[in-house]
């Protein structure tokens, strides 16, 4: 598991992170840095949301806006 300042990552912000950098894939991309760079996203704080790390809600919902997909359909794959 990814760690946080000595602390272990919740495996579901982990699963978070993830889903996201499968979307990011999914659009072709094979660089974070070049997705964040086209898409007007800080690129140190994206990566950090491909790992399950500082992530609001905010940003979870600009990303979605960015690949079109709701956060229903986001989240309907989690159990």
């Amino acid at each position: 598991m990814a760690k946080i300042k000595n602390e272990t990552l919740d495996p579901r912000l982990e699963k978070v992170g993830q889903k996201i950098k499968d979307l990011r894939i999914k659009k072709g991309y094979t660089s974070y840095e070049q997705f964040a760079f086209d898409n007007n996203l800080p690129r140190s704080g994206y990566g950090d949301h491909e790992n399950g790390k500082n992530m609001t809600l905010a940003s979870l919902i600009r990303l979605l806006d960015i690949h079109e997909i709701s956060l229903n359909d986001f989240f309907k794959s989690f159990k």
